[in-house]
């Protein structure tokens, strides 16, 4: 059986996707809502006797490693190393060297030895004392330090890089990690002038959902004038983007599901400290403001969010920013404020008393409540220029709301509240919007989602040539010799397997099947190989074809690799005729009348 059979073997899809989607049973079927596009009604279709997935709204389906690949953004080979630890299996040499080859699994490799390193420094070396001493003195017990796998590195230049040279790792996959930094004059053959970024600091691993290790926390234990600040962080790298990681978020979704609340907290030690006291729902940012990219995260196990933040002037400026984000998404925002004196944050309020941050959580504020709250606070409406001031903070807010009925809602409180005519108050939100688009931030935000538009989706030629070319690719030696095997023309095309489609075809036309020549001029520097890509993926979807099956599958798939390509140059022709009459161009008229009749 193959590695990839194995998985799916052992890998139940229903169980895999209930991660992720909140799944009924419907006769032979689960059903629930689609995960890649907006719906109202569930659409989604998970078949557990067929281990495969369907969405009968945006026509997305698969097995488990599209799944995978669609919904984390994989390559195929990242969700190939993902499911086969998932699922306990050892790959094989082949697979195995394919997962291993990228550069992000190897970089999941380095960070998984380094925060072994770290975590075994802190428990068994005498030099880490002091810090087991300062993480006692913050209260943490030795099961929570396994459980976060906290550990320390001393004050020395090169220990970790040099552990990790050892391990079998290279210098330049440890300098693209963060874990070790290079000097200008450094030399790769005798590692001179590398050294590490992170030096006399109590370490805390970040995770992705997966309980992969994809960065570091380093909190400085001495703090020195050249300690370069109390917290350093894994710098950004291919693994590790901290505008997309929520720190804890893979030990606590399985409680945000069950308790459908995400309570978010500022600090890494009140995550911890919160867990240890028994609430396991909680989560952090990696050292920013909540982004688009976290709120899509955790939109996939809650759209309820309690937030608390630090009482200070910068701790709320942050917090407004995610909160104006989320609201915008569409969820459902409370804030939790601990009481005054009870402490400063979650994990200083815990120590004093855990029951007061349990109740603060359960009686946080409704954002807009809030919101409306500080605007007031110290105000008289009865003032023109206060009057404006509040209108002007709290209509900010209103107009990220995404829905109709609830912005109408806060417009008549404000209304009220300001006894000011609810008119007025449409017409200055309309001004706010429009002063908005003109903002540079903005243009900006409109460029980017220009650029997203560029990026279109495959299309359903592109999807059949990727399965004709990944069936050809498996079956090559087997099928020289049929007439017509590629028959269309894709020398002008700017899909994603048109310069491969196109190579292949000039090989099979001259009876040359040579597909390590094929490869060799597809490897590109950095990038993914797809011809290694095709292979893998004709290897996960024809196995066990015979070559006969092959062959006849590869006929029959290049006539519809055809019929859509004639589909689609008929309406791309006459498009260009439609233009070209626009144009009183006769000629490319009738030069294009010419090429039409060949579409047959």
């Amino acid at each position: 059986m193959s590695d990839i059979n194995l998985i799916k073997e052992k890998i139940d899809v229903v169980d895999l996707i209930g991660e992720y989607v909140q799944l009924k049973p419907a006769g032979i079927n689960h059903k629930g809502l689609c995960p890649f596009h907006h719906e109202k009604s569930p659409s989604f279709m998970v078949n557990r006797e067929r281990q495969s997935w369907h969405c009968f709204g945006c026509a997305k389906g698969g097995d488990i490693f599209t799944f995978v690949q669609e919904i984390e953004g994989m390559e195929f080979r990242e969700a190939l190393k993902y499911l086969a630890d998932k699922a306990g299996v050892q790959l094989t040499n082949t697979f195995q060297n394919q997962a291993e080859t990228s550069q992000k699994n190897r970089l999941k490799e380095i960070n998984k030895d380094a925060s072994h390193f770290f975590y075994n420094f802190l428990l068994k070396m005498p030099a880490s004392k002091d810090a087991r001493d300062y993480l006692q003195n913050r209260g943490l017990i030795q099961e929570t330090i396994d459980n976060w796998q906290i550990g320390f590195v001393p004050e020395q230049w090169d220990l970790l890089t040099q552990y990790l040279l050892k391990k079998g790792h290279s210098i330049d996959d440890l300098v693209v990690s963060g874990l070790t930094i290079k000097r200008d004059n450094a030399n790769a053959q005798t590692y001179q002038g590398f050294y590490d970024r992170f030096r006399g600091r109590i370490m805390f691993p970040i995770w992705d959902v997966h309980d992969g290790v994809v960065g570091f926390t380093g909190r400085v234990l001495v703090e020195t004038e050249k300690s370069g600040g109390k917290y350093v962080n894994t710098p950004q790298t291919p693994l590790f983007d901290k505008s997309r990681v929520v720190f804890a978020l893979n030990k606590a979704k399985k409680e945000i599901k069950v308790k459908d609340l995400v309570v978010l907290v500022e600090g890494q030690m009140d995550v911890i400290a919160c867990h240890q006291a028994g609430m396991n729902n909680v989560v952090a940012t990696s050292g920013t403001a909540l982004t688009s990219e976290q709120i899509k995260l955790l939109k996939r196990y809650s759209n309820n969010i309690s937030m608390a933040f630090d009482a200070d002037n910068a701790g709320e400026k942050a917090a407004r920013r995610g909160i104006e984000l989320a609201i915008a998404q569409g969820i459902n925002v409370k804030i939790i404020q601990i009481p005054e004196g009870a402490g400063k944050d979650p994990d200083e309020c815990i120590k004093k008393n855990k029951e007061v941050w349990f109740e603060a959580v359960k009686n946080a504020n409704e954002v807009m409540d809030w919101y409306f709250e500080r605007a007031f606070f110290g105000k008289d409406i009865h003032n023109p220029k206060d009057k404006q001031d509040i209108s002007f903070e709290l209509l900010n807010i209103i107009q990220h709301i995404p829905y109709p009925v609830v912005l109408d809602h806060w417009l008549q409180e404000l209304s009220h509240r300001l006894l000011t005519d609810i008119d007025v108050l449409r017409k200055e939100l309309d001004r706010i919007r429009k002063e908005e688009k003109k903002s540079p931030e903005a243009r900006i935000v409109n460029q980017k989602e220009e650029k997203k538009v560029v990026n279109l989706p495959p299309t359903r030629l592109d999807s059949l040539v990727e399965r004709f070319l990944s069936l050809y690719l498996r079956f090559s030696a087997d099928v020289q010799g049929i007439s017509n095997l590629f028959s269309i023309d894709l020398s002008l095309s700017t899909g994603k397997y048109s310069a491969l489609y196109e190579k292949l075809k000039t090989m099979y036309n001259s009876n040359n099947n040579d597909i390590t020549h094929v490869r060799e001029i597809f490897s590109t520097e950095n990038q993914e190989n797809i011809v290694d890509v095709l292979l893998m993926q004709g290897e996960k979807d024809f196995f066990g074809f015979t070559g006969v099956e092959g062959k006849k599958d590869l006929q029959d798939l290049s006539k519809i690799v055809r019929e859509e390509w004639l589909k689609q140059e008929r309406n791309r022709i006459q498009n260009e005729m439609i233009k070209a009459e626009g144009d009183g161009n006769n000629d490319k008229i009738n030069e294009l009348m010419k090429y039409f009749q060949t579409l047959k």
